[in-house]
């Protein structure tokens, strides 16, 4: 597996890869209206231009992406998406060292996740975040907020 930047051709294939890695997110908070399956091609695109934008790639297909956006001295992380397929087989944690490693310029990376993602929460941990505050969103959504 290769980690490698986006470029704005990959646009297609990461908004697919990006539906089909939330799916499993709306399912579990009941939500199919967010923000990742509603997102748009041209949003994608316009992500992978203003922003470091690496894609994880396995014999010629894209199993997983992120996206950083540098803010002052913070990096910005979201879209942390890997294939269903593939997850649970490091490829998130290829794709974020490699994200800490393309943006050596910033002092702390910022993330957040819903708070019954348990996947999640225990891989931005062991990759060293640390829990900063919660935000209730409605009576099915907490986003935990993580810097690392």
């Amino acid at each position: 597996m290769d980690i490698e930047r986006a470029v704005a051709s990959d646009a297609g294939e990461i908004l697919t890869v990006q539906r089909a890695a939330y799916v499993s997110e709306a399912q579990l908070y009941g939500d199919p209206f967010i923000p990742p399956l509603v997102e748009s091609l041209e949003q994608v695109r316009a992500a992978i231009v203003s922003a470091t934008v690496l894609k994880a790639v396995d014999g010629g297909r894209v199993v997983g992406a992120v996206r950083g956006q540098l803010s002052g001295a913070t990096c910005l992380v979201g879209r942390l998406v890997v294939v269903p397929d593939r997850q649970g087989r490091g490829v998130g944690t290829a794709l974020l060292t490699a994200l800490h490693e393309q943006v050596p310029e910033a002092a702390a990376f910022d993330l957040f996740t819903g708070h019954l993602s348990d996947g999640n929460l225990r891989l931005y941990r062991r990759l060293g975040y640390r829990e900063t505050h919660r935000a209730r969103m409605d009576d099915h959504l907490t986003l935990v907020h993580l810097r690392r």
